[in-house]
């Protein structure tokens, strides 16, 4: 079968390895165990520092893949039969195989009602669910998110929900402010063009927000931009992935505003992502302006590509496997969604 090997910083391929192997009953101590078969899956940006050249714990065969809607081949549990389709989430996102051994734990049904590569989206959704319930009651709040990739207009859609007043989504790219409004932010402003404070205190009347997310994280960070816009005694969410040292972070601003920084990573597994499922089947999150691209797997470099780039207005991009069923195609023979 085949996996990944990123053999080079921005470079990608595909090698053939053992199929998995699953012993007849869990280690001990552990549960059941699945063979996982991935079908529909999309790339994350936290997938980005892997293929860019990851350098604080070795790339291993496998990296980077882990939101993923795909079938149970086998298993030495209960929780699923063979046959069953389930979203699943691979460990230290070791999941761009063709199959893995996976924790029946960590795997959710999915739901039947909506677009597969609508119900993929539940993984993402979920981790912004979690984020989010580290913040106070939003209701009446006003909202500031800095990044307007794939997360960042997620988390724009459930604060909507969340009855946030206003909702402005800032980022360098127009092409990504144009989906934020269809995807829940109240405004917009394009940091490339004006000078992101002033353009939210016109917005907000001259205040600041009550919160204030960071949404770019790795390199890109915008840390400082965040305790500008942020209040006096307001908060920061840090949601993106930060580098392992932030250098030239003004912390003294920080400690002046009296600000309270919260981060998230490591969403409840159970909980997180069924609720992602069912806001998502039930029609309270609209993720679909989100899906922008697919590749079949054989074009995984393009699709890191052009994801890393940011090309062609991308936001979610699929990279569909082997084992997908229906291939999908377009009377343009392009790649883009839009």
């Amino acid at each position: 079968m085949l996996t990944s090997d990123m053999y080079a910083p921005g470079k990608i391929r595909l090698i053939e390895v053992p199929e998995p192997i699953l012993s007849p009953l869990p280690p001990e101590g552990l549960t059941g165990q699945i063979v996982f078969q991935p079908e529909t899956t999309c790339l994350c940006g936290s997938d980005l520092p892997y293929f860019n050249g990851w350098k604080e714990w070795p790339i291993e065969p496998g990296h980077s893949l882990h939101e993923m809607i795909g079938t149970v081949t086998k298993t030495n549990g209960h929780r699923w039969r063979v046959g069953d389709r389930v979203l699943g989430v691979p460990l230290m996102q070791r999941g761009l195989s063709e199959r893995f051994v996976l924790d029946e734990n960590r795997a959710i049904a999915i739901a039947t009602t909506i677009p597969e590569e609508q119900a993929l989206m539940a993984q993402p959704v979920g981790t912004a669910l979690y984020a989010l319930k580290k913040l106070p009651n939003m209701l009446d709040l006003d909202v500031a998110i800095v990044g307007q990739g794939p997360m960042g207009q997620i988390m724009n859609s459930v604060l909507r929900n969340m009855g946030a007043r206003h909702i402005i989504g800032i980022d360098v790219l127009q092409s990504r402010l144009r989906i934020s409004l269809k995807m829940g932010a109240t405004a917009t402003v394009c940091n490339a063009q004006q000078d992101p404070l002033l353009a939210v205190k016109r917005i907000l009347d001259g205040q600041l927000p009550d919160v204030v997310i960071e949404c770019v994280g790795h390199a890109d960070q915008q840390f400082n931009l965040c305790i500008d816009l942020c209040k006096q005694a307001g908060r920061i969410l840090f949601f993106g992935v930060p580098q392992p040292i932030v250098n030239g972070l003004r912390w003294r601003d920080l400690f002046h505003k009296n600000a309270t920084v919260h981060t998230s990573v490591g969403p409840d597994f159970p909980r997180d992502f069924t609720l992602a499922m069912q806001c998502i089947a039930e029609g309270r999150i609209d993720v679909s302006p989100l899906i922008t691209h697919r590749f079949p797997l054989a074009q995984v470099q393009d699709a890191f590509e052009l994801f890393r780039d940011r090309q062609d207005g991308a936001l979610k991009v699929i990279v569909e496997f082997p084992a997908k069923s229906q291939s999908w195609h377009s009377v343009n023979n392009s790649n883009s969604l839009a």
